[in-house]
């Protein structure tokens, strides 16, 4: 870092602390060792440890992610208010829908420059409810304020745009998804075994296209009794989403699928299965199918904003339709009918793609690069 007065402050405000952990650790290592102060800004879970041993300081944020509480809300823009006049941050990067809103409005009123992350437009724009309504209107409220936006591919900016979010929509940039450290994820030979593994890695949502999955294992469990199916991922979350623990029970109590638990490390069970499927509504850009295709596994995913950024059809995977059992269940059909010479082809070229087009030391890059053109401070 160039010499100035005092060391740069940077604050990352998530929905989780362990997104912020999990997604940008080669961000908030760069950061650290460059010398500057990180702050954390998030509900406090069990990476507030590991973030506060690479250096960060971790800061508890009351954050209602379900339901649209006025009163809750405005909990989370006062206290993130009083944060960023106190600590005065050199700049902010807000993620997720309630960050990127009332953060966006509290880094203003704080006189402070910031940076939302659309990580993915989740809920707000598969759904046609009034909460849904509600945020575009928000959106389009705190969106004047951000220095820039970031979209993590071309449909959600698109989508922004047609909806006429963007007061400033020269602010948009386009961040080709937040990047996978290659070296973390290193390619591993596709199993060779009797048995065929399929596994779902995510948050155990219905906009996941979980449902979907357990009725494609079920039709394919019958011809095929050798295929496994896999879910792995938190169940219970908070998020209007989210699938019941009961209902994980009744799918294994019939043997349709397994479910994992969550894993600190996912990297073990990417390598243990012969192909991930993510059979979601909507994405950012997925970390999951990134690490999946940096470590040589297949996919099947749906052809949406999101999957089909790392998914290329036939290429390095296959794509179904949305909210289609029927059309998932054909497309793992075809994945498991595969020879395993063209699996692995699936796989190098999974691997090639990623470190063309998803290597996280260009993120890195881009967040060094916008750092200096806002705060004027070189790292």
């Amino acid at each position: 870092m160039t010499k100035h007065a005092s060391p740069l402050r940077i604050a990352l405000v998530c929905n989780t602390a362990w997104a912020i952990y999990t997604y940008r650790r080669g961000l908030l290592r760069m950061l650290t060792a460059r010398g500057a102060q990180v702050t954390v800004i998030a509900p406090r879970d069990r990476t507030f440890e590991p973030l506060e041993a690479m250096g960060c300081r971790c800061v508890e944020l009351p954050v209602a992610s379900k339901g649209t509480d006025p009163r809750q809300d405005l909990k989370t823009l006062m206290a993130l208010y009083r944060e960023y006049r106190a600590t005065r941050p050199h700049l902010v990067f807000h993620y997720t829908i309630k960050p990127n809103i009332y953060g966006s409005v509290a880094a203003k009123l704080a006189g402070v420059p910031s940076i939302a992350v659309t990580t993915g437009l989740g809920y707000t724009f598969i759904q046609k409810s009034r909460a849904a309504q509600i945020a575009k209107r928000l959106y389009r409220f705190a969106f004047r304020f951000p220095r820039e936006v970031w979209f993590l591919n071309q449909d959600d900016h698109r989508a922004f745009v047609d909806e006429k979010l963007l007061a400033h929509p020269d602010r948009a940039r386009l961040l080709h998804g937040e990047g996978v450290d290659l070296d973390d994820f290193a390619f591993v030979p596709l199993p060779a075994r009797e048995d065929f593994v399929f596994i779902l890695i995510g948050r155990l949502l219905w906009d996941k296209g979980v449902a979907e999955y357990v009725d494609a294992a079920r039709s394919l469990k019958a011809r095929y009794p050798h295929a496994r199916f896999q879910l792995l991922g938190p169940v219970g979350v908070d998020n209007p989403s989210a699938i019941s623990r009961t209902d994980v029970e009744a799918w294994t109590r019939e043997n349709v699928v397994e479910y994992l638990g969550e894993a600190h490390d996912v990297r073990p069970l990417i390598a243990a299965a012969d192909c991930v499927v993510l059979p979601s509504y909507r994405e950012g850009v997925p970390r999951t199918l990134m690490e999946a295709s940096a470590m040589g596994r297949p996919i099947v995913a749906t052809d949406v904003p999101g999957c089909r950024e790392v998914v290329e059809h036939g290429v390095t995977g296959l794509l179904c339709e949305v909210k289609s059992a029927s059309s998932l269940a054909s497309q793992l059909e075809r994945m498991l009918t595969l020879s395993p010479a063209e699996r692995a082809a699936m796989a190098q070229r999974g691997r090639e793609k990623v470190a063309r087009e998803f290597d996280e030391k260009q993120v890195v890059e881009r967040y060094k690069g916008t750092i200096h053109a806002i705060t004027g401070i070189s790292l």
